[in-house]
């Protein structure tokens, strides 16, 4: 989705408080994956749920922001045989999240036990932990943040990704222009 079709989209949300909660999750998971400690960002959906398009988004964001930690490490609860190594990431991955990493959930449907107890291990290993989910409440108790789609259907969890990953790539104006501000050479 381009950035005229986001701003679009975000315009006839005016009023429902998405555009504000999309870029709230989404500057939370900026700040996540920017810290200097920051080891990577891992993305992991459910069983029946591969996350492959907020994966491409973020990607794109990362390099058009350039905060190269918004590119993501799909995880996959089956990985086929001759898979591409950017795609052979299983969900074991999460046993090597540590501190500074940033497990990102994102989950249309219930999250399965083994999933969870995954993300409870990466969390205590001092991972953060964030869910982009539809009301699991399971989920909810590891999470250190979350945004909640109370509807699962495809479209409108669908659109809050765009949003999450525009968010998310978009530097806030407030930052933006306490960088400009403090800056030695005015930008003016």
């Amino acid at each position: 989705m381009d950035a005229v079709r986001v701003s679009a989209l975000t315009r006839s949300l005016a009023g429902t408080g998405w555009p504000e909660s999309t870029r709230a999750f989404g500057g939370v998971l900026r700040r996540s994956v920017s810290r200097r400690t920051a080891a990577g960002l891992l993305l992991v959906g459910t069983e029946g749920y591969e996350p492959w398009h907020l994966a491409a988004h973020l990607d794109t964001e990362a390099a058009c922001s350039g905060v190269s930690g918004l590119s993501p490490v799909l995880l996959r609860h089956r990985v086929p045989d001759g898979s591409p190594v950017h795609l052979s990431h299983g969900v074991g991955r999460l046993t090597q999240a540590r501190r500074g990493a940033t497990v990102l959930v994102v989950a249309p449907d219930p999250v399965e036990a083994p999933l969870l107890e995954r993300v409870h291990d990466a969390r205590r290993s001092g991972a953060t932990v964030l869910a982009l989910d539809t009301g699991d409440q399971e989920l909810a108790a590891l999470a250190h943040e979350r945004l909640v789609v109370p509807d699962a259907t495809e479209e409108p969890f669908g659109l809050v990704q765009h949003l999450v990953s525009t968010a998310a790539g978009t530097r806030s104006r407030f930052r933006f222009f306490t960088h400009l501000l403090s800056s030695p050479v005015a930008h003016w």
